[in-house]
């Protein structure tokens, strides 16, 4: 199982980091932080679709995308397009990503920013406090209701937002109960990485009406955006169509198929 995989290697690498960095020097550090940014208010729904920029330089499903020596200026680049917000992959070992960029980011941008890593323990979130990141991902595949209670409430006790994923019916459900604001459907199963669009569109009436509706994967054009913005969703998340292309312009085609208006032309 893929996602198993991804997990277990997340959960290893961050116990090698508490080896030289112990939790207490952790907790010190995510104390000191400025406090995280709303990102309920930034994400809220609006009259234009809200997206969630990503640094990503890699994936298990797709190898390189690309290098992006600089996540700062990437991130900046978002920004200026109108991301609401920044997800970063901290992941490394088949993203390519790192703390250190999360924290380059969060230096360099005024919006929320994301971790988003295969977080399973306590210490990841306080990691990703400590880093600078306002929202941290929870994927529910990975965690059991126990495990996935226990880091929502830290995730919120540290002052963050907990971004919680879903693929299944069963999911979203599991994510209602533990009081998910912001709750992701992805379009790609974890387990196998196939990519379903439609999965959003079934899924969304089971989110409660007072969560932000976040669709992920499967965006690679502005129609993509648009099947989204139609089927319901608030927020998109998009990764490899920005970081293989230029990031302003796409972001800028993004958000205007992303438009309420043009979504509720295109039904007419």
């Amino acid at each position: 199982m893929v996602l198993a995989d991804l997990t277990a290697g997340a959960v290893q690498d961050a116990e090698t980091r508490a080896s030289s960095r112990p939790l207490a020097e952790v907790e010190r550090a995510a104390a000191a932080q400025a406090p995280a940014r709303d990102a309920l208010a930034a994400l809220a729904p609006a009259e234009r679709v809200r997206i969630i920029a990503e640094v990503k330089r890699a994936s298990p499903s797709r190898g390189d995308l690309a290098a992006i020596p600089d996540p700062a200026l990437q991130a900046l680049l978002y920004q200026q397009g109108g991301a609401s917000a920044i997800s970063v992959l901290t992941e490394g070992r088949r993203f390519k990503g790192s703390l250190a960029d999360l924290e380059a980011v969060r230096a360099a941008v005024s919006v929320p920013v994301l971790r988003k890593d295969f977080i399973a323990t306590e210490y990841q979130v306080i990691e990703a406090r400590a880093a600078g990141a306002d929202l941290v991902l929870l994927i529910v595949a990975a965690l059991d209701d126990s495990v996935l209670t226990r880091l929502h409430a830290l995730t919120l006790e540290l002052g963050m937002t907990p971004l919680v994923e879903t693929h299944s019916a069963d999911e979203v459900d599991r994510a209602a109960d533990v009081g998910a604001r912001l709750i992701g459907v992805n379009a790609r199963d974890l387990s196998t990485f196939e990519l379903d669009r439609d999965l959003f569109g079934r899924l969304v009436e089971r989110i409660p009406a007072d969560a932000v509706k976040i669709a992920e994967s499967a965006v690679l054009t502005p129609a993509d955006v648009t099947h989204y913005r139609r089927a319901g969703a608030d927020v998109v998340l998009i990764g490899e169509a920005l970081v293989t292309g230029d990031p302003v312009t796409t972001m800028a085609a993004f958000l205007e198929a992303g438009d309420s208006r043009g979504a509720r032309e295109e039904t007419l």
